[in-house]
């Protein structure tokens, strides 16, 4: 009930389709993030009606509030947050890397404490498996190590070989679990690890490919620190190893020219937590770079946020309304900013698709990110 078809391409970037038992993916594709069974302020049949296609929640978070077995005795978390479209769960390990003063990592797995109440707790790569399982998403991530962009080879190295280990023990428990399974199948991704280095990655990808065939791919590791040069060579190395026929997704990078930057070097599915965290700061994004509505300028200012989009806040407010919430506190302000900068991004990546299928897409994107960018030329 998986499957990728690749519709067009134009030098690396690529337009597919993600079938999933939830339904289709067209790629490329931005996901919102619902870190706890939600987006943050953002009803799902909104979600649906600015364009989003498929969701991400996080397996750490789901795990220590309500808890896998609430979820599972609610139906999955389809059922539970009123979701009918494809989900997306993340392992946990990228919770494990931003957590670090609160955990401690072994082969084993990690031991860590709760962010909530102090707790302690276990994730190993089997617990994990057995965390999403409940959970019934469509994809699940296998358990990986990440670290900072900074980190040296040797401490890359070492995660790398770390997370190779875990993944086999995720694929074996995954199977476990899946030959038990009642319901809809589920699909696992790796994480491909190996931070700035591009022989750790180039040997990661081969490793992974030895141990069977996937469904899809994720890259870890990125937009951790590293430079953006870092990344972009990354992506590249990467789109010359990973295989042609499965769809990428590249986690945690959501700002809108990473995006932009990211399909023109092979990567298909996106979230990040960026355009509603921004947007509850009063951080917008436009075709013309991003602005602060907070700004004393904006006092007077009739536009709307971006006049080439096409989100209910756009069609119906400008910005010295939208301005006068933010400096009121008015909590319909973060809904609204929330609800433009997610269909800015899920409408960008649109577009960048019909570009690709129309084969305009390198011109376009030159373009749009030197006005983007602010560049003159």
């Amino acid at each position: 009930m998986f499957g990728y078809r690749l519709d067009a391409t134009e030098s690396a970037a690529r337009a597919g389709i993600f079938s999933t038992p939830h339904g289709d993916v067209l790629t490329p594709s931005f996901m919102p993030v619902g870190t706890q069974g939600a987006v943050k302020g953002v009803a799902p049949e909104e979600l649906e009606e600015l364009g989003a296609t498929v969701i991400l929640a996080n397996t750490y978070h789901l795990y220590l509030r309500p808890g896998q077995a609430l979820v599972r005795e609610f139906g999955g978390l389809h059922a539970f947050m009123r979701w009918d479209g494809p989900i997306l769960t993340d392992s946990g390990g990228f919770q494990v890397f931003s957590l670090a003063a609160m955990n401690e990592v072994g082969d084993d797995g990690v031991v860590f404490q709760s962010h909530i109440d102090g707790s302690r707790h276990v994730f190993t790569p089997e617990s994990v498996m057995e965390t999403q399982h409940a959970l019934g998403a469509d994809v699940v991530m296998a358990f990986d190590q990440c670290l900072s962009g900074r980190c040296s080879l040797e401490q890359a190295s070492a995660a790398a070989e770390r997370t190779l280990r875990w993944l086999e023990r995720c694929r074996r428990r995954f199977l476990e679990l899946e030959d038990d399974r009642e319901g809809l199948p589920q699909s696992l991704f790796p994480v491909l690890q190996g931070n700035v280095y591009d022989e750790l990655r180039r040997e990661q990808v081969r490793c992974f490919r030895d141990l069977g065939g996937w469904d899809g791919w994720a890259i870890g590791g990125l937009s951790v620190g590293e430079s953006k040069v870092d990344m972009w060579r990354i992506l590249e190395v990467l789109d010359g190893e990973i295989p042609r026929e499965r769809p990428r997704y590249l986690m945690g990078v959501g700002y809108p020219d990473d995006l932009i930057e990211a399909v023109a070097r092979g990567c298909d599915l996106f979230d990040c937590v960026a355009p509603t965290r921004n947007a509850r700061h009063g951080t917008a994004w436009t075709a013309d770079g991003q602005i602060n509505l907070k700004a004393s300028r904006f006092r007077r200012d009739r536009a709307p946020v971006d006049p080439g989009c096409d989100c209910l806040a756009c069609a119906r407010y400008d910005r010295a309304y939208l301005r006068h919430l933010f400096v009121a506190g008015e909590l319909l302000a973060l809904r609204l900013l929330s609800l433009h900068n997610l269909r800015f991004m899920v409408r960008l990546a649109e577009e960048a698709r019909e570009r690709i299928v129309d084969g305009s897409f390198n011109s376009w994107s030159k373009a749009w990110l030197e006005r983007y960018r602010g560049i003159r030329v």
